[in-house]
């Protein structure tokens, strides 16, 4: 399984930037997917989770209300819209691929949880 993230840029603050995440390589539809973003010098954190579909989310408390992740399973794409940009956002984006799951199961929070890594997409918020 590969994954391409792409979508990322500078901006000024405010602003909005959507990172989109294209699988390949292998059917996902039956595994939680997230975006984690990791700033220089800081640990890889999550920012979104989702289950098999959009009804299943999880959101950082830092983005709640600004992000949303959405998933098209037929297009095997996942994305992030991020909306109200801050300075704090400024770091490179992953995508990733977690276990298999059912509809209703918990979502994995934890990065040991994901599998498969797409390879960044850097994201620069000014001020």
């Amino acid at each position: 399984v590969q994954l391409q993230a792409s979508g990322g840029g500078l901006v000024q603050a405010g602003t909005f930037l959507s990172l989109s995440c294209v699988v390949s390589g292998g059917n996902v539809n039956r595994n939680g997917m997230g975006w984690f973003r990791q700033a220089p010098g800081k640990e890889r954190d999550l920012v979104a989770a989702i289950g098999r579909n959009d009804r299943n989310t999880y959101y950082a408390e830092s983005v709640k209300g600004r992000f949303t992740a959405t998933r098209d399973n037929d297009k095997r794409t996942l994305i992030l819209q991020m909306n109200s940009l801050k300075p704090e956002d400024t770091a490179v984006y992953y995508c990733a691929v977690g276990p298999q799951m059912i509809l209703t199961a918990p979502l994995s929070l934890n990065a040991s949880d994901y599998k498969y890594w797409g390879q960044g997409t850097q994201v620069t918020v000014s001020s």
